[in-house]
């Protein structure tokens, strides 16, 4: 991977343009209105299925047990999904899971519509929804550069991604709840199955370059030992998933609290609990432009720690409102955080991991990111049952801000571990101190924001 050494000689694009840059890829392009198109189902579906779950049973331990069943695959089977990543055709493989995905919908849709659904059967499904989440996560983000003609593109495509899954948590929730309230759930879950013909239709037109893929002679469980020792054995890599799998566990399953915020302590219903999963989108998708508005990696390692303790602050100070308007902002500042945290740990990752090895640890970031919520909304769920909701948000929240400190206390560390590997690389000084602070001396003065 090369960059120009001269910026100041290459054409800049400027404003809108460098905000969408990376746009001008057809395959990106075709993605991403696909993806526009079915998350904002997928939204939906996530807060029909909430809903319908505290409306059959009333019981947040359920609640905790449902979000367990359907991310718990991805724990077990991400890394093994990772190596199946680096030897199969991604593109393929992303194709096979939507189709699952959208007959899952329509089965659920069915039951739901039919008057015949039971807690047992949204488990069943919701665990066959997780083990495809578990293969499509990984290849769809190794994915991402093989949609790209120029790889410097890199960071504005996944931040653009991460907007329209933000956008998606903004329009999803709020329309979920709407009809919620209107004509049921099942309308959700049936709109969520239709939803996925769009992305299926984008994936089946690209135009993707045949790559040859060496054989594999090592079995599957020796690639996964490799791939799991690399990201030990490399500093920022390891502190940077441990950062994620620590907000994953303790911050991000006050989602599956929200119905209870919603009902009982806003005293609200449906559109309430959508208004405010909507404000975690709109948030989220302020930081999803924010990032994409971004020309380079410069300072975005310090945006970790404090993007993780404004979504600590955030969740704490929720946990205990009991009123709407106070409420609502909050959830936006929740979702800016939470989205700042992530997409930063992601791009920092894709631009730090040897290409050979990228689906490996790219499956460990999806087990970090998606893997550690199903144990943290199962306990969620069950503290939330003896101290109450906001308590366990709360206690979230602090841990939240804890983490955050120590990763800030460790970025010294950081920086030293990750020069080489950009010098190894071939990457400019800008991009290959991109995790240092923007003061830090030794930087060009061109660099210095």
């Amino acid at each position: 991977m090369t960059y120009p050494t001269d910026t100041a000689s290459a054409p800049q694009k400027t404003g809108l343009r460098s905000l969408i840059r990376a746009l001008r890829h057809r395959n990106f392009r075709l993605f991403f209105i696909g993806q526009s198109i079915s998350l904002v189902g997928t939204w939906m579906q996530r807060i029909a299925l909430g809903w319908l779950i505290y409306r059959l049973t009333n019981s947040e331990f359920l609640l905790g047990l449902v979000g367990f069943v359907g991310q718990a695959p991805t724990l077990l089977l991400g890394p093994f999904a990772g190596v199946l990543a680096d030897r199969w055709n991604r593109h393929r493989l992303i194709v096979a899971t939507q189709v699952v995905a959208m007959l899952q919908a329509l089965v659920l849709a069915l039951l739901v519509l039919t008057h015949t659904v039971t807690v047992w059967q949204i488990i069943v499904l919701g665990a066959l929804l997780g083990v495809v989440n578990a293969f499509d996560m990984p290849a769809r983000q190794t994915f991402m550069i093989e949609m790209l003609d120029d790889k410097d593109d890199l960071g504005n495509a996944i931040a653009l991604n991460s907007s329209i899954v933000n956008g998606a948590r903004l329009l999803g929730p709020s329309i979920g709840g709407i009809l919620i309230a209107a004509v049921g759930e099942g309308i959700c879950f049936l709109l969520n199955g239709l939803s996925y013909i769009a992305v299926i239709a984008g994936l089946l037109m690209m135009r993707l370059a045949i790559k040859e893929t060496a054989p594999h002679r090592s079995k599957v469980w020796q690639e996964l030992k490799d791939g799991i020792a690399y990201a030990a054995g490399n500093v920022p890599i390891r502190s940077i998933l441990s950062m994620l799998a620590l907000i994953s566990l303790v911050g991000m399953p006050y989602t599956v609290l929200m119905p209870v915020f919603a009902k009982d302590i806003l005293l609200g219903g449906p559109r309430v609990l959508g208004f405010l999963m909507g404000a975690v989108g709109l948030g989220a998708l302020g930081g999803a432009v924010y990032l994409a508005s971004r020309k380079t990696v410069l300072g975005l390692g310090r945006m970790i720690p404090i993007a993780a303790t404004i979504f600590g602050l955030s969740l704490a100070a929720f946990a205990f409102s009991h009123v709407l308007w106070i409420s609502l902002p909050l959830m936006l500042f929740t979702g800016f955080g939470q989205m700042v945290q992530m997409a930063s740990s992601n791009t920092l990752l894709q631009t730090i991991v040897d290409d050979d090895k990228r689906g490996r640890v790219m499956s460990l970031y999806v087990t970090a990111f998606m893997g550690m919520v199903p144990i943290g909304s199962l306990l969620a769920g069950l503290l939330a049952s003896r101290i109450g909701a906001p308590w366990t948000v709360f206690a979230g929240g602090v841990a939240c801000i804890i983490g955050a400190g120590l990763f800030a206390r460790n970025l010294p560390v950081l920086r030293k571990a990750i020069r080489p590997i950009y010098v190894s690389k071939g990457i400019l000084p800008e991009i290959a101190l991109g995790i240092q602070s923007a003061d830090e001396p030794g930087l060009p003065d061109k660099n210095r924001k």
